[in-house]
């Protein structure tokens, strides 16, 4: 390593470089804040609807986005200085793409839930994401897959085991 060619620790954000020592700390804090003060878990608990915890669903959303937008936190500064690109930003992404993306796919795809499945997939990712992609295939492929697996299990059912160890009922 020289003085112009860093290593690859060199090159990551005082962030990225420490990143399990964060997560640790969170954990420890969670744990701790939990065995300190028992009442937290109810307090947190109130704010589920159905079977999703609202404050865990939105800590996992900040969590997970940043990455798969190559959010860069050394500019978050200079991001919030403009407020007029950052409003038509949000609007655009988070409200007028994802209402328009679901009504075009509830239009040219409508016909079975399958179908709405990609329609949120793709409303929720965009067209030319890689996270819709993979939730378009990925049944796609399993129900082939898992059709295939039952019809061989059938066809070596017969070679495997003795007809008469399946008990069959008395009648």
């Amino acid at each position: 390593m020289t003085r112009d060619n860093p290593g690859p620790t060199r090159r990551l954000s005082f962030l990225d470089r420490f990143l399990t020592v964060w997560i640790f700390a969170a954990m420890a804090a969670g744990v701790l804040t939990g065995y300190l003060n028992p009442g937290v878990e109810k307090f947190i608990g109130r704010f589920q609807v159905g079977t999703t915890n609202i404050p865990i669903a939105i800590g996992l959303i900040l969590m997970m986005y940043p990455p798969l937008a190559k959010v860069r936190y050394e500019e978050l500064g200079e991001v919030f200085r403009n407020w007029k690109v950052l409003g038509l930003s949000l609007l655009q992404n988070w409200i007028i793409g994802p209402v328009l993306m679901f009504l075009l796919a509830i239009i040219f795809l409508r016909s079975n839930n399958f179908e709405l499945a990609i329609a949120v997939a793709v409303a929720v990712f965009g067209i030319s994401s890689g996270v819709a992609f993979a939730a378009v295939i990925g049944p796609l492929v399993e129900v082939p897959v898992l059709i295939g697996l039952v019809r061989v299990a059938l066809w070596l059912q017969p070679r495997w085991f003795a007809v008469d160890s399946v008990p069959h009922p008395v009648t």
